[in-house]
């Protein structure tokens, strides 16, 4: 049984004086307060970068969108509302928002904690070098996270393993809160939570078949068919879908286009895990599983916390 990986020691330079008692600047212009960005990731309509925070002498997280979709009333306000949530939802298991702002030319933007690690998509590439207990504990921490914000009024709705980083020390942390469904203390939604595949696949921040591909494996059927009250059983068929995954090599759902994959999603039901993993797995292992698959919401597992304890026993 393989451990994850180690943090490396370049990552998490010696602290000196030079750089804890220096005096700070009497008057703090935040147009000046980070520098030396490198790119980390460029996704469909944000840009993530590395910089220092030139205030505290640490290195974050930039998150900022695109210059294509800076002005874009609709990404600023996803951009504006993943932030929050992050900030909001103070969770082991969620990332923190460190500081939400504008640049130079107004665009928004936030920082938040620059981690060193992989994503589950890297450890379930090579989950032959896992004990299966490994990769259940990985997505038990996300259970939690989302446990944690459902109680809150969140609903995820992008998870996937792209979204799940592993840390080095072993934290486990759920990204990406972008699409995340929040209701006005009426009850109302708001016009940004229509998300429809059917029409992404014309969305020109799209990079090809393979990043929608990516998303929609991971979608609820209600989500897929826009049903109008979604809720947290949603975050629980996300969560079967990887847990099948990292037990199969494979998602639940099979074709080589968008419509295809919808189809499988919508209409088949997939091989049992058991007949498609290499390893033993537990029968009450594949009947959560399958629960969580289940397309009639009421047939699903109900809520994260009756998912936790299925997967904990």
């Amino acid at each position: 049984m393989n451990e994850f990986p180690k943090f490396k020691q370049a990552d998490y330079p010696k602290l000196y004086l030079e750089q804890t008692d220096k005096d700070l600047v009497k008057i703090l212009d935040p147009n000046f307060r980070y520098a030396y960005f490198k790119t980390i990731a460029k996704g469909g309509k944000s840009l993530i970068r590395s910089c220092k925070d030139l205030h505290l002498g640490r290195v974050v997280c930039y998150k900022s969108l695109l210059p294509e979709f800076a002005d874009d009333p609709i990404e600023q306000k996803r951009l504006l509302r993943e932030a929050r949530v992050s900030a909001m939802l103070q969770h082991p298991n969620t990332m923190p928002t460190y500081e939400l702002g504008r640049d130079r030319q107004g665009h928004c933007y936030f920082t938040m904690k620059l981690v060193h690690g992989y994503t589950f998509r890297e450890i379930i590439n090579y989950r032959e070098r896992y004990d299966v207990t490994q990769l259940l504990d990985i997505l038990i921490q996300v259970a939690y996270a989302l446990e944690y914000a459902h109680t809150h009024g969140v609903v995820h709705r992008d998870i996937k393993p792209e979204n799940i980083l592993i840390g080095p020390f072993g934290e486990v942390l759920l990204l990406d809160w972008g699409l995340a469904k929040v209701r006005s203390e009426g009850g109302d939604e708001s016009e940004i939570d229509n998300i429809d595949p059917q029409t992404a696949a014309q969305d020109k921040s799209m990079t090809g078949f393979q990043k929608l591909q990516g998303t929609i494996c991971y979608m609820s059927p209600e989500q897929i068919k826009k049903a109008p009250d979604i809720d947290g059983r949603t975050d629980i068929y996300s969560l079967g879908v990887l847990l099948y995954e990292a037990i199969t090599g494979t998602t639940p759902a099979s074709g080589d286009t968008m419509d295809k994959l919808i189809a499988s999603t919508l209409n088949d039901e997939p091989p049992l895990p058991s007949e498609l993993a290499t390893v033993p797995i537990p029968t009450i292992l594949e009947t959560t599983i399958m629960q969580c698959l289940q397309k009639d919401l009421d047939k699903r597992i109900q809520t994260i916390g009756e998912l936790i304890r299925q997967l904990k026993q």
